[in-house]
């Protein structure tokens, strides 16, 4: 029961707080930045510069940050319940807290919309920058909310969905293995010539946390749509037309669900450090896009964050009745 309750108390303080500028240098995810930079140049230096050094310095870095931050964790929590279970209980609650990205995700897509809106074009591209790692100097207003709205869909996985998920089967310590694999991805998991093979290993492993939560977030985003009066018919379909139209095998899923609901053509080619990817389209272009269209994929965000805890939290407590766990 106290996995659940922790997860609750979590979701609620994500709500209320976000993540507040002044707490960031002790935020679970900049000391796994940092972790994995040392491990990175420790590990580099350790193995031959070769492909197959490379693959094999990927590997323990891959094994290493994961696991390390799932034990320290967890053996943490466990002997401050040895010393005063509510202490253990209120760390748990602040690494649920932590582990998620609801507010935050909305109040940056947010921004780019204010931006836009008050300020014009270049104060909207800086805003966007914040979120994304495409270029952004090169985007028209089209291209700004259509950046700002996949942002929304991607991270509704990977900042919500997938941590709520672990952290509902774990407690915090899975959901803080979960974004030490996610962490290691944004920083290594680049097909550049730098991190090809290094970051090959924990791409892949990244690939295989998000397998499950990628599509169960689709599907709690064509419901969502349902409940903010967006199109959930579209939805479907959309994504079970192009959920597959991406190198990752996950990263389309949420797209899909979203351009479908919004009835927007979503992707298509960027520019990332310089080089253009010609990146196929998601979704049908039935109306051009506006600024409102970020509004509308937080309020989507929301729902489908709730529905995510509801549905999650259901199971759990079903698991909690039925064997005691």
């Amino acid at each position: 029961m106290r996995i659940l309750l922790a997860a609750l108390c979590g979701f609620g303080l994500d709500l209320l707080l976000g993540d507040p500028e002044k707490l960031a240098p002790l935020h679970p995810v900049v000391l796994m930045g940092k972790a994995i930079q040392a491990l990175e140049t420790g590990l580099r230096a350790c193995f031959p510069a070769a492909e197959r050094g490379e693959l094999a310095a990927g590997r323990v870095l891959a094994a290493l940050l994961p696991l390390g931050t799932l034990c320290i964790s967890a053996l943490l929590l466990r002997l401050l319940r040895g010393v005063w279970p509510p202490l253990a209980f209120v760390l748990a609650v602040i690494w649920c807290w932590q582990a998620l990205a609801v507010k935050d995700l909305r109040v940056e897509a947010l921004r780019v919309f204010r931006a836009l809106r008050e300020n014009g074009l270049e104060s909207g591209r800086r805003a966007v920058s914040r979120i994304v790692g495409r270029d952004t100097s090169v985007l028209d207003e089209a291209g700004v909310i259509r950046a700002a709205v996949e942002t929304v869909a991607e991270n509704f996985s990977d900042g919500i969905i997938a941590p709520l998920f672990y952290m509902m089967i774990g407690g915090a310590p899975l959901a803080l293995c979960y974004k030490a694999i996610n962490t290691m991805d944004s920083m290594v998991g680049y097909k550049n010539e730098r991190y090809l093979h290094f970051g090959r290993t924990a791409a892949k492993l990244d690939d295989a946390a998000n397998y499950l939560p990628a599509r169960l977030a689709a599907l709690l985003l064509i419901a969502a749509a349902a409940l903010t009066g967006e199109n959930p018919k579209d939805a479907l379909r959309i994504w079970r037309r192009d959920r597959r139209k991406h190198a990752s095998p996950n990263s389309a899923q949420c797209e899909a669900a979203m351009a479908g609901a919004l009835g927007l053509r979503l992707c298509g080619p960027a520019v990332y450090f310089g080089t253009r990817y010609d990146k196929p389209y998601i979704g049908d272009d039935n109306r051009p896009i506006e600024p409102e269209d970020i509004p509308r994929a937080c309020r989507m965000e929301y729902a489908g964050a709730f529905l995510g805890l509801a549905v999650m939290g259901l199971i759990r407590l079903a698991w909690i009745v039925t064997l005691g766990g």
